[in-house]
């Protein structure tokens, strides 16, 4: 069976039917990592070594047949090994990837964003068919829980590590303690890092996701870190001045971004600084295309397009969302337009937008 991650050029039955049975193997194995994560049969796996499955079923409270089977496919997934006592051992590999929260290796998470869009793929079909939407709230806590898992690596280490301070002059306010604004915060680890990172700067994160919200604010207080989380659209908050603004990977599933972008315009100072981070798209359309076009694609097709489309009206981005379509929102918003910063942080790109005062160049 063939798992190339592109197809050929007029490709035959037999290269599409292998292409779909490598995604049928996918499909089960996030199935299984997502089983793994949720019953704690990875964790009990990383803390006690070899088990058998008569031990990690007591270790876990769930059921032998079922963790049996469970160990087994893994075993022939690769993830663990087995010895002929029949004991299970997480291999290193598997270890960091699905156990390792620190880890920018950790991948764990993507087995519960994909359930939180099957599990309402009735409502993503309807939605295909109507025009409607599904939001993020009725994706439910598994993708809240799944994004900011995924990022929270990134956040917490290269996006304070390397890329802030790569970017001179938004480095130099927040050192020597500006006020900043966190649009689109979720569960608040993009703030977190910064208030960390830059204890003299003040740092409000403001989302329009209660649940979000209340999570940001345990974790700030599980790592004692003073963030102000503000439950509230970022379109309608006035009155705040801020010498920063940020959006880390949320423009795009809004449904009204030029208001967004609009308000925080309104937000930041003149002098200030609008940082945007987005998916790192390929600058202009093109197929086939390489497994990070088709991630993004995946995720527009199963969260973002349908949650934007959940509010009406809405001009329905899509992860998908190229440089160019950013520069037509920001110039629409007020903005002189967009600067993509030298920066990039695995699959983000990173760009300023560019007050109606300043210089591009």
């Amino acid at each position: 069976m063939s798992t190339d991650l592109f197809l050929p050029v007029g490709p035959s039955a037999d290269d599409v039917a292998d292409r779909l049975l490598a995604a049928q193997l996918g499909a089960h194995e996030l199935f299984a990592v997502y089983a793994g994560d949720r019953l704690g049969w990875y964790a009990a796996l990383a803390a006690h070594g070899a088990s058998s499955s008569t031990e990690l079923a007591e270790r876990t409270g769930t059921d032998e047949r079922y963790v049996r089977e469970w160990l087994e496919h893994q075993a022939v997934a690769g993830y663990v090994t087995v010895d002929d006592d029949r004991r299970f051992t997480l291999t290193d590999g598997a270890r960091e990837v699905l156990t390792d929260v620190d880890s920018p290796s950790f991948l764990a998470p993507l087995g519960r964003m994909q359930a939180a869009s099957g599990r309402v793929v009735d409502d993503l079909v309807d939605a295909y068919r109507t025009g409607g939407g599904v939001s993020w709230e009725r994706l439910g806590d598994d993708a809240r829980t799944a994004q900011a898992a995924l990022n929270r690596p990134l956040f917490l280490g290269p996006l304070v590590e390397e890329v802030l301070p790569s970017i001179a002059v938004l480095h130099a306010m927040l050192r020597r303690g500006g006020r900043l604004a966190d649009v689109g915060c979720g569960q608040g680890w993009s703030s977190i890092a910064i208030a960390q990172a830059y204890p003299e700067s003040i740092v409000t994160g403001i989302d329009v996701d209660a649940p979000s919200i209340d999570a940001a604010r345990a974790n700030a207080s599980a790592v004692g870190v003073d963030v102000l989380f503000e439950h509230a659209d970022a379109a309608s908050v006035r009155g705040a001045r801020y010498d920063a603004v940020t959006f880390f990977e949320c423009v795009h599933d809004m449904a009204d971004p030029v208001a967004v972008l609009a308000a925080a315009r309104a937000m930041v100072r003149d002098d200030g600084y609008v940082l945007v981070a987005d998916e790192a798209t390929q600058e202009t359309f093109s197929a086939p295309a390489g497994p990070r076009e088709r991630l993004f694609y995946g995720w527009s097709l199963s969260v973002c397009l349908p949650d934007g489309l959940s509010t009406s009206p809405s001009v329905a981005t899509g992860t998908v969302m190229r440089p160019a379509t950013l520069e037509r929102y920001a110039r629409d918003a007020g903005f002189a337009g967009i600067e993509i910063l030298p920066v990039g942080l695995d699959l983000l790109r990173f760009y300023r937008l560019l007050m109606p005062v300043q210089d591009p160049r």
